[in-house]
């Protein structure tokens, strides 16, 4: 039972929401708002269409699935079970009769191959094809904030939409007189999008994810589309839905603003879904894993380490299971061959291994252990050429005259021997570096000299855009390297990178991102690069392909510069790490891991001087 104390606050913050309620104006609601003679519906909703933008793009998806489940969990239950899941998407199964199971205050980490449908499973539940009890509001992350001339900090702040919500939802329960309990969760969650406290909280998490107090006052059409996805990552911080769903949030990430996002989301209460391909990002904040295996979706407890280890000791005694269950059938069938028709005796015990036999496949065999395709990136050998092949003497970069210098004063050489990771925030020119070094920038003052026959492969976040979406894989690949007159020998080749069967010769717009981002990496490899540039390789990818890119970058013979949010990639290929900050690059003497520590202490430092 409450206390007199807790109901005398609720009673209290029920008349303050009615009071706030009452002087909403219609002519005040924002564009998603709902005027009140058109609001029945979201009313009767509760809070279930809280935060869920449908673009075009969305809408054909939705148009293109089939979503079959029960939900078997209570309707007023803050967990969601749901049991006869299927998922189809152009015909094409991706969940077959399984079972997702999310529960309050745990969050889950969704694991599985490139295309096998997890951002699709993902925006599912959002649009609720999936059967989500309507109490339980969702906030699905999919598309950056549109351009506007709202501040980014007016952006996260602008949730009168929720707040009405919200609102109309604790007088429903309140008159309901339902359980305190969750009454008081809505009234605690009202107080957090108070207008007092909101520009504080605000600010706080636009900092934590890379945003000077300048930038925050900033207009959103002067932000590139990667800022405009940190202030919608923000504004789903912000609004701390029940059920919070995260595509790959750190795409658009430096190493400090995900490390400061995974303390942030290690102490999210409610529900969490996170597709990420960091396993380092996994660790630190899932207390689940969810697998999208074979088409149905296995739950493991714990973290990223602890559902590797188990999966691998329930795997070795499946196998165990499955070997000792053939051999006794191999034995059984044998002796049934040889004896079924010898003497009575024997025929009898034959008779009786043969009935053994039946109710053992009747009670259903086990599995053998089927395991994920594994991949063998290659990049084709390149030849050696003498150093230096790549000098930067005494190089300064701005963008423009009135520009602060990105860059002074550089003085560095790189050879086929290199092995770097560029590291910093963002902003200090990470990326600018690679484009100097490719000379698609040229410097203020300084020179770059490269060898004459350098040929360099860069791979950078938007080289997907450059894929003829209407062309397969196949066809594309043979446009661009037209002395490819084998098709079959072409098809081994894109199938190196993790593409087979339908995929190499269905229209690249029908992959998965992942999928396209490995037709990228097929592309790249045969311009046979003696340097590879990486900004930002592991996007959209899963930790299977990053391991193998891993690999590649290890046997490849040339040099490598890399730019990563990924601490496991960058610990796997990198002999170097260079810190680029304050107009320079300095060298970091200790690994990777030691860096991230170093971001920590800095973050906490900064959360200790903030308060």
């Amino acid at each position: 039972m409450p206390s007199d104390l807790a109901k005398k606050k609720a009673a209290k913050k029920k008349e303050a929401a009615k009071g706030r309620g009452r002087t909403k104006k219609t002519d005040e609601l924002e564009d998603g708002d709902q005027p009140e003679a058109q609001s029945n519906a979201a009313q009767s909703n509760g809070i279930a269409s809280l935060t869920k933008e449908i673009d075009e793009f969305e809408l054909a998806k939705t148009e293109a699935r089939a979503v079959t489940g029960v939900l078997s969990s209570h309707p007023n239950s803050t967990d969601v079970h749901v049991t006869s899941l299927s998922l189809t998407f152009h015909g094409q199964e991706l969940l077959t009769d399984t079972s997702l199971e999310l529960n309050s205050g745990r969050r889950y980490g969704l694991m599985g191959l490139n295309g096998t449908g997890k951002s699709m499973l993902l925006s599912a539940i959002a649009s609720r094809e999936i059967p989500i009890p309507e109490h339980i509001d969702i906030y699905h992350l999919t598309r950056e904030m549109p351009t506007s001339d709202k501040t980014a900090l007016y952006c996260v702040m602008e949730v009168d939409e929720q707040r009405i919500m919200l609102e109309r939802e604790a007088e429903r329960l309140a008159s309901e007189d339902s359980e305190c309990e969750k009454l008081m969760e809505l009234y605690e969650r009202l107080e957090e999008l108070d207008a007092a406290k909101a520009e504080v909280r605000a600010s706080r998490i636009l900092h934590g994810l890379g945003f000077t107090a300048a930038m925050q006052q900033q207009k959103m059409k002067d932000f590139s589309g990667g800022w405009r996805m940190r202030v919608a990552l923000a504004r789903a911080l912000f609004i701390k839905p029940f059920m919070l769903l995260l595509d790959e949030p750190t795409n658009h990430l430096d190493l400090d603003a995900c490390v400061w996002l995974e303390a942030e989301l290690s102490s999210f209460k409610r529900i969490l879904v996170l597709i990420s391909h960091s396993q380092d990002f996994l660790n630190g904040v899932c207390t689940n894993i969810i697998n999208l295996h074979l088409k149905k979706l296995k739950n493991y407890t714990g973290n990223y380490d602890q559902y590797v280890k188990t999966r691998e000791e329930l795997e070795e005694h499946q196998m165990k299971r499955f070997n000792w269950e053939q051999d006794q059938i191999t034995h059984m069938k044998n002796y049934i061959a040889r004896f079924g028709h010898g003497s009575a005796k024997l025929a009898r015990q034959a008779q009786s291994k043969e009935k053994t036999l039946q109710k053992m496949v009747a009670s259903g065999l086990t599995e053998k252990v089927s395991n994920d395709k594994t991949l063998t990136f290659c990049f084709p050998p390149c030849g050696k050429i003498p150093p230096p092949v790549i000098m930067v003497q005494n190089v300064s970069f701005k963008y423009s005259d009135n520009a602060p210098h990105i860059y002074t004063n550089l003085e560095f050489g790189i050879d086929l021997d290199t092995r770097v990771a560029l590291v910093g925030p963002n902003g200090a020119g990470k990326s600018t570096l690679l484009k100097l070094l490719m000379g698609e920038l040229l410097p203020t003052d300084g020179m770059i000299r490269k060898h004459s026959h350098v040929k360099i492969g860069r791979y950078h976040q938007h080289l997907t855009e450059q894929l003829e979406l209407d062309l397969s894989p196949l066809d594309y690949m043979m446009k661009c390297y037209p002395a490819y007159k084998d098709r079959e020998e072409m098809r081994k080749l894109i199938g190196r990178y993790g593409l087979t069967g339908k995929q190499q010769v269905s229209p690249i717009r029908n992959l998965s991102d992942g999928q396209k981002c490995r037709v990228c990496f097929a592309w790249l490899a045969q311009q046979t690069p003696h340097m590879l540039f990486l900004d930002e390789p592991t996007n959209h990818l899963d930790i299977e392909t990053i391991d193998a890119l891993a690999d590649a970058i290890n046997d490849f013979e040339g040099g490598m510069m890399l730019v990563s949010h990924d601490f496991r990639l960058i610990q796997q290929v990198a002999k170097e790490i260079w810190v680029c900050e304050k107009q320079t690059i300095t060298k970091w003497n200790r690994d990777i891991l030691a860096y991230k520590e170093h971001l920590k202490n800095k973050i906490q430092k900064q959360a200790v001087h903030d308060i």
